[in-house]
């Protein structure tokens, strides 16, 4: 009987405002045996955010409750809300084979790490700071504070790139797709190449 082989967890991470989401998106719809797992927040919803497919919106209660649980692969607070990887969402594609993708920040991607340190980090560089600022504010999504502390976030973050094991800067949005797709399919071969 063939064994099948352990799937790959990818984590990206990247500061608000670098086109991670719509990186993901364009890769999910490029590559096949490939998932991204839903996060919960406690955030409300953006315009045009869909309920569990953007995000699982949930309350500040019922998140907490989760947490007591243990039913978070890793979980954060930021910006004054919770994100958090459910468990069962992860396991449940990683059960069935399927390659996970995890969009999460730098703080849950070393969790993660810990846990799974087969797992393959991809940081997302927007192309400088001043593209940063001017894509946050022209989401016209924050508060000014709320984009001076997203900011001041996205310096933390843009610190530890060297955890991860690739670096793709996005200035050109079809190109940085097409290298997340190709280092994907890259760890693919690597993995089965190595089995």
């Amino acid at each position: 009987m063939e064994r099948i082989s352990k799937p790959l967890i990818f984590i990206i991470s990247a500061p608000s405002g670098s086109g991670k989401t719509t990186l993901v998106e364009i890769v999910l719809q490029t590559l096949d045996n490939i998932k991204e797992s839903i996060s919960c927040t406690t955030r409300e919803p953006r315009e045009g955010e869909v309920p569990d497919k953007d995000y699982i919106f949930v309350t500040k209660e019922v998140f907490e409750k989760t947490i007591e649980e243990d039913g978070f692969l890793e979980w954060e607070k930021n910006f004054g809300n919770y994100y958090g990887t459910p468990k069962d969402m992860f396991r449940n594609s990683f059960d069935a084979g399927v390659d996970v993708i995890l969009s999460i920040d730098v703080k849950g991607a070393q969790n993660v790490k810990k846990r799974y340190p087969e797992s393959v980090g991809v940081f997302i560089m927007p192309p400088s700071k001043e593209v940063l600022e001017k894509r946050l504010r022209g989401r016209n999504t924050d508060q000014e504070d709320q984009v001076k502390i997203r900011l001041e976030e996205a310096k933390r973050e843009m610190a530890c790139t060297d955890q991860y094991d690739y670096l793709i800067v996005n200035e050109d949005l079809e190109k940085a797709a097409e290298e997340l797709a190709t280092i994907i399919q890259n760890e693919r071969n690597k993995k089965s190449e190595g089995s």
